[in-house]
């Protein structure tokens, strides 16, 4: 049998709804659960602080619930529970689903500190991810500039900008009233340079979001285009067993059929720094092209081909690879020796997607080819490879081909 000591309250029972703390209590409070933080740094990381596990003890304030609790040297458990978190205290490495340390903890501090002294969560939600991640709270009215200061710094995006357990007790036992004028003024002075780490922690809490978000849209797109390319290998060898594949750098494909070719490049990566209104009205990830040349052309007409672009061309935040073309509407009296052809995703792709007259237009609908639409694909372009080895594949009678328009959304442009 178990027997623990039964605690006052909690300090969320001790809250009153939309009422702030007077700024001598809320610091005693902090020291409490900052002395807790100190007797855990470098053991023990709670990972769940809220008022709701805070509770009066004996006259004390300690820190309760380790449900969540990782000891700090457990880095190769097999659960440990990265998404469990109160999604209005939780640092934003925890948004991140990335490793927790004491500062983790010295954020939820934060949080309840700002609680306490404003009577209002810093970051109300409801979208506590982008908030924790991007933005500010803002400043407690009538707060002094040290306590202030303190705060903002618990709530820095950057874990390693914040202070260690040790420094926030020792802030806080200092003393929160200026001594001095002199004091006064340098207190309102480090405020200053608070608030602009905070907002140069901003800076770097989103781009390191966008730096992971490009990186998992990538990994995505490669993978699914790598199923693609696979079956069409399948497909290819199945069914023109004398072909023959050659080797393409980054998991591209080149299948050679007589003095024909089928080619898919490797997929390259839209750099995350450019504005994407530059290259499209939607977002795109990566980009590729397919291409059937023919060995022999009929005049100038070489063949064709398509751009493959990983992109939310449709709805936004929905990442899927499309085929489209594109075609030179410039009046040359020369056509060109492919045609419809491919565009990487630039200024052109920019003007031709967009409402208005350009050189360049869009030559075939964006169609998804992924999701269960592969085999099409695939049934499209074996049929074109096989024309350029039978001499039969022609310079298009009419572009474009099917109606373009609305097959992406023009939204941003």
């Amino acid at each position: 049998m178990l027997a623990m000591p039964k605690a006052a309250k909690s300090l969320r029972q001790h809250l009153r709804e939309g009422q702030h703390l007077d700024a001598d209590e809320a610091v005693q409070i902090l020291q409490d659960l900052a002395e807790a933080l100190v007797a855990l740094e470098n053991r023990v990381v709670h990972r769940d602080i809220k008022p709701e596990n805070i509770l009066l003890l004996d006259g004390r304030w300690c820190l309760a619930d380790f449900g969540i609790a990782r000891y700090v040297d457990a880095t190769t458990a097999t659960n440990t529970w990265k998404n469990a978190k109160t999604r209005p205290y939780a640092a934003p490495e925890q948004w991140r689903e990335e490793s927790t340390t004491s500062a983790t903890d010295i954020y939820a501090t934060g949080v309840v500190a700002y609680e306490l002294l404003a009577g209002e969560l810093p970051f109300p939600g409801p979208d506590f991810r982008s908030q924790h991640l991007h933005t500010n709270p803002r400043t407690i009215p009538g707060l002094s500039d040290k306590l202030q200061s303190l705060v903002q710094a618990c709530l820095y995006k950057g874990p390693q900008a914040r202070p260690r357990p040790a420094k926030l007790l020792e802030r806080l036992q200092e003393g929160m009233p200026p001594s001095s004028p002199a004091a006064h003024k340098l207190q309102a002075a480090n405020l200053k340079e608070a608030e602009k780490r905070a907002e140069e922690e901003i800076q770097r809490s989103v781009a390191l979001t966008a730096g992971r978000r490009q990186q998992e849209l990538w990994d995505a797109g490669d993978q699914a285009l790598t199923s693609i390319v696979e079956a069409l290998r399948r497909d290819l060898a199945k069914n023109a067993p004398e072909g023959a594949f050659r080797g393409v750098p980054g998991g591209g494909l080149l299948f050679g059929l007589g003095g024909s070719a089928l080619k898919i490049e490797s997929p390259m990566s839209v750099d995350a720094l450019r504005a994407t209104a530059k290259v499209a009205p939607f977002e795109v990830m990566c980009y590729t092209h397919i291409a059937v040349m023919t060995g022999s052309p009929h005049g100038r007409y070489k063949g064709r081909s398509h751009s493959l672009w990983y992109c939310d061309a449709v709805h936004p935040g929905e990442f899927r690879w499309y085929e489209t073309a594109f075609m030179d509407t410039s009046g040359n009296s020369e056509p060109r020796d492919v045609r419809p052809f491919a565009l990487k995703p630039s200024d052109d792709t920019r003007f031709a997607l967009c409402p208005g007259l350009h050189t360049f237009q869009v030559a075939r609908p964006f169609v998804a080819i992924d999701h269960g639409e592969e085999g099409e694909f695939i049934e499209r372009w074996v049929d074109l490879l096989a024309d350029a080895r039978l001499g039969q594949l022609v310079h298009p009678s009419h572009l474009p081909e099917g109606e373009p328009k609305g097959s992406w959304r023009v939204g941003g442009c």
